[in-house]
This record gives structure tokens, sequence and C-alpha cells, in this order.
């Protein structure tokens, strides 16, 4: 009897061992020579490389301060109009004007690289680049926390020549003050370097 319950025993613990070894092992677990395609499921080209990140135009300050109340702002040597320099995945302020049609100040002379805005700057709260996916989303921005007539600022708004009749790029000056050390959105309308491109 004795040797009957001591077999009974150790048929139990082999049969308990047993159900505690994982069940569920696959072929490419069991065999090491299996490719990694037989171990996992292939990613799809969505998967393998991550779409392209828009990217937008960014200005700063280039010169500011002046007793006149006016500063200069624009592309420096991390700007790039053509395909944008930042990732719309930043948070920077919005540069804003509003057109009012002003003299030029004395000791300002207006040219193609440094035109005269013929008005004012602000910046907005910072914000992130994806938030701003169109122009109206932009100048809606400037609308709403400077009030009507204020819109996003343009690569083009800088003017020049005896009248202002012509239209420059790449800076302006303004009446107005924006921070110094700052990067912030501003809009091309003639290249796709926008973040909403």
């Amino acid at each position: 009897m004795r040797k009957f319950l001591r077999q009974g025993i150790v048929g139990l613990s082999a049969a308990a061992s047993l159900a505690l070894l994982p069940t569920a092992v696959t072929p490419a677990q069991a065999a090491p020579s299996a490719t990694p395609a037989q171990a996992a499921p292939s990613a799809t080209p969505a998967q393998a490389a991550p779409s392209a990140i828009a990217s937008g135009m960014t200005w700063t300050v280039l010169a500011g301060g002046a007793a006149n109340g006016t500063v200069r702002v624009g592309a420096d040597s991390a700007t790039d109009p053509y395909n944008g320099d930042t990732p719309a995945t930043a948070t920077l302020p919005l540069l804003c004007l509003r057109v009012t049609g002003s003299a030029v100040p004395s000791g300002i002379t207006p040219d193609f690289y440094a035109g005269w805005a013929r008005g004012t700057v602000a910046a907005t709260p910072p914000v992130q680049g994806k938030a701003l996916t169109s122009l109206s989303v932009a100048n809606n921005l400037c609308v709403q926390y400077y009030g009507t007539g204020w819109r996003v600022a343009e690569f083009h708004d800088g003017r020049y020549g005896s009248n202002l009749e012509s239209s420059g790029g790449w800076s302006f000056w303004a009446h107005g003050y924006v921070p110094g050390n700052t990067r912030f959105w501003a809009t091309i309308n003639d290249q796709p370097a926008n973040p909403w491109n």
C-alpha cells in the first residue's frame, strides 16, 4: 500500500511540475534559426518611417529699444524662409502686426532688406506651431490678443521707396516692443515655410 501511495505522490508531483511549464511555445521560440519575419509581423511602411513634421519660418529681434519706440524684426542666420526652420511641435510667440499707415520715424531709412511696416508689432504668448493650422487661424489669434486690425506679420511687410510704394523682404522696422532673444512665428506668402504647409 505504501509503495502504491509513493508512486501516486511522485506521479502527482510530476504532473504539477509540468503544469508550471509554459504551454504556448511558438515555433519561433523553439527554433533559434527562425527569421525576424517569422518571429514578429513586419512593420508597415507607415510604421517604419515616421511622417515628416511640418516646419515654420521664425524671426527674431534684430534691433530694438530705440528712443523713438521702434524695433527691427526679421530673419537671422537660423531663419529658413523656403522650408521653415523650426518644427511645428515647438511653442513660440506669434509675431503680430497692425498696419496703421504711420510715417517713417526720423533715424530710419527704409530699404529692400529693412523696410518700414507702417504700423506696430506685438507678440502673443507662446503657441504651439501645430495649433496654427492656417493663415486665418494665425490672424485670428492676433485679433484675439490685440483686437481688430491685427494680423500675423508677413515676410514682405517692409515697405521702401519715396512713397513706400515698394515691398521688400527679410526684415522690417515698426513701432512697438517685442522681447529680445526670442524667436517668433511669422508667415511668408509665397513659400511653403509656414507651420500649416
